[in-house]
């Protein structure tokens, strides 16, 4: 017996959803403190990778880009990640300092969106970050030309050793052009997975006066 076509092998994926009730009566009326309770029932059912998110960015024509990047803090700002600036997210932000985020906790059926302006962090916050970094990724920042091409990987290996060589056993400062980002949420959207593709959306949108307004979104 032949196989189907992989059309309607892609078709036939489907999940069905089975996640709690997500009322909007029942949110943290502000939108961090609500990914706050979130995420920590997240890293309680010990969700795979609960700080990877996509960051999206785009070029000031709006051809946007996209890519996983691990978070490195949250708070009232906003959402805090760390890039080398001559990234092609760095060279985007530089342009258009707008992003959007999505965190996938596939454990829990659930997904948190959220779009706004992005600012670079305080420089003594950002080295107090780095400083804490294991080694090797300190050499790694210090080492990669992020996006650049590169002729082979021994031409990556070969920075790397640079890199090492050039500190030794000494401190390793913070690269001038590695530094830290905040995206802070304008929208932000919570996603409950649900029986029949039924499924809960609420979403927070800043008003004027800085409150959020919460509504519910059809699935």
């Amino acid at each position: 017996m032949s196989e189907p076509p992989r059309e309607q092998r892609i078709a036939a994926l489907r999940t069905e959803y089975r996640g709690p009730l997500l009322d909007e009566r029942d949110v943290d009326p502000d939108a961090m403190a609500q990914f706050a309770r979130w995420f920590d029932e997240a890293l309680a059912a010990k969700v795979l990778e609960p700080d990877s998110m996509t960051v999206a960015t785009a070029t000031l024509d709006g051809r946007p880009s996209a890519r996983v990047v691990a978070l490195r803090g949250y708070d009232e700002r906003g959402f805090v990640f760390y890039t080398n600036d001559e990234s092609q997210k760095g060279q985007e932000l530089a342009v258009n300092p707008i992003a959007a985020l999505v965190f996938h906790w596939r454990e829990l059926e659930r997904q948190v969106r959220a779009s706004g302006p992005v600012t670079r962090i305080d420089d003594d916050e950002a080295r107090a970050y780095f400083a804490g970094r294991p080694l090797k990724s300190q050499i790694g920042a210090w080492a990669s030309q992020q996006s650049v091409v590169l002729r082979d990987r021994a031409e990556l290996e070969a920075r790397v050793a640079a890199a090492a060589a050039r500190f030794g056993d000494g401190e390793i400062p913070k690269p001038p052009f590695w530094n830290g980002y905040v995206v802070r949420p304008d929208e932000l959207e919570l996603w409950q997975g649900r029986q029949s593709r039924l499924h809960d959306r609420v979403r927070y949108e800043r008003t004027g006066d800085g409150a959020w307004r919460i509504e519910r979104l059809s699935p």
